[in-house]
């Protein structure tokens, strides 16, 4: 392909990352992929300029353009280069005076007022940084110092004693330590969730939103004799849990869930669990830096859904755990109203919880719960909060 070509390339990938990120379809990696499948003449080296292209013009822009060719002619305003690329063979129709190109910024206008106070202007730089790729060792089977060496680049995590970093486009799936279940890829942001809820001995504890379970098996690692249920409503997600309990030796009993009839559907569980994990669905604004496109799927409406959604699951999970134990709450977000606000909330009508300080030695108090963030923390961004159910 011609640079011309490459250009173009990336314009007709970034119409249909728009077009997804509109209808709520799958993410901007998954269209790259699946766009190249179909163009089988392009190289590795072409498919690699082709995906940086996109990549760039959608860090560039904090809201949704109106076309890929929109983000791609604000993109060669930083970049003149690629303005000769324009009405070249096989590249982009020639550039007219009267189109406007997308507007540079990191954070959506009508976002701003709903970041915590704590994640300042001058940290919204981070935000968009290329993450690295963290693991997680299954310390039930091998240690950190095992690891390290088995992976080229690699250092021990700065707050977490479960991870190593590697640098970004790492690759891991066909390392023997990943096959052999040693190791899971897990940001090391996500791993202090875990280590926040103090699983010991033969706990009961409920990860109620587990997704593809990376928190019970970490859970399920510290705690080998503890008894985990990962529940969920999206059976696609929850299904990969399965393979990779059994990668890495985990036991963890799964449980799909039916909206709004969870409570009922965990009557066996209801006020005995030592542990309720509340890792909720929400903006995902702390991990724009994997996904910057996310901020063109958040709109106003939806954030309001997600605040109704996880009050209800705080509630749910309220209702699991036992006098005495645990309930902790987290979201991937940097926002108040998923984190600190929600938690304000819960206590206005259940004075009696007793708020505790996380374990975790990172991150900054953002009202009754800790606030990990990229810039400060060099994690995913993360609100976590622990509460005690009174006895």
């Amino acid at each position: 392909m011609t640079p011309a070509a490459r250009l173009q390339a990336a314009v007709e990938v970034l119409d249909e990352v728009i077009a997804s990120a509109r209808d709520d379809g799958p993410p901007a990696d998954s269209i790259v992929t699946r766009y190249f499948k179909q163009r089988r003449y392009a190289g590795s080296k072409d498919r690699r300029a082709v995906r940086e292209l996109a990549f760039r013009a959608i860090r560039r822009s904090a809201e949704r353009p109106a076309s890929g060719r929109a983000a791609i002619l604000g993109l060669a305003e930083d970049n003149p280069e690629l303005l000769e690329l324009f009405g070249q063979p096989r590249g982009p129709e020639p550039a007219l005076e009267p189109e406007k190109p997308t507007q540079a910024a990191i954070v959506p206008a009508w976002l701003k007022p709903e970041l915590s106070p704590l994640v300042g202007e001058d940290e919204w730089p981070s935000l968009l940084e290329r993450a690295a790729l963290d693991l997680r060792m299954n310390i039930s089977r091998t240690s950190r110092d095992a690891m390290l060496g088995q992976f080229e680049g690699a250092e021990a995590t700065p707050i977490s004693p479960w991870g190593i970093r590697l640098p970004p486009d790492s690759r891991v799936d066909d390392q023997p330590a990943f096959e052999a279940g040693l190791v899971e890829v897990q940001d090391e942001g996500s791993q202090l969730i875990a280590l926040a809820c103090v699983p010991a001995g033969e706990d009961r504890i409920l990860d109620l939103c587990a997704g593809a379970g990376g928190k019970s098996l970490a859970l399920a690692a510290s705690a080998p004799q503890a008894m985990i249920l990962a529940t969920d409503s999206n059976r696609a997600r929850l299904s990969k849990l399965a393979p990779r309990a059994q990668r890495s030796g985990a036991s963890i009993e799964t449980r799909l869930l039916n909206p709004p009839g969870e409570l009922e559907e965990l009557a066996d569980w209801r006020g005995t669990a030592d542990i309720v994990l509340v890792d909720a669905p929400c903006s995902g604004s702390g991990t724009w830096r994997r996904n910057p496109e996310g901020r063109w799927r958040l709109t106003p409406d939806r954030l309001d859904r997600l605040v109704v959604s996880q009050q209800r699951l705080l509630g749910i999970g309220a209702e699991i755990v036992k006098p005495g134990g645990a309930l902790v709450y987290a979201v991937c977000s940097l926002l108040s109203r998923e984190g600190a606000g929600q938690i304000d909330a819960f206590r206005q009508d259940r004075s009696s919880w007793i708020s505790e300080e996380t374990p975790i030695a990172a991150g900054r108090l953002d009202g009754a719960g800790r606030l990990l963030t990229p810039g400060h923390d060099r994690t995913d961004g993360f609100f976590v909060a622990r509460l005690r159910r009174p006895c």
